[in-house]
């Protein structure tokens, strides 16, 4: 029969594969989602209000990519202070 130790271990280990996996879609999402945002600026002749809007977009996808390895960070740092 196998301890409780072992299964928790493969467990956590079988989430943090989930999660780099999950991680790393993200990722490709945003650059995915950045493509057509690049394109309509160069497409727009690289006014300034394409310009803008383009910024707008890409700032939000970053943000949507960066914020959760962001608040990964401050999670396991208030972890870490308690212990």
């Amino acid at each position: 029969m196998p301890r409780m130790a072992e299964f928790f271990s493969t467990f956590a280990d079988l989430l943090l594969k989930i999660g780099i996996v999950a991680l790393v879609a993200n990722e490709v999402r945003g650059f995915l989602f950045a493509a057509p945002v690049l394109y309509a600026m160069y497409a727009a002749g690289g006014t300034a209000m394409a310009l803008w809007i383009g910024f707008c977009s890409l700032a939000g996808i970053a943000f949507s990519v960066v914020a959760p390895v962001f608040a990964l960070k401050k999670l396991n740092r208030l972890q870490y202070c308690r212990a």
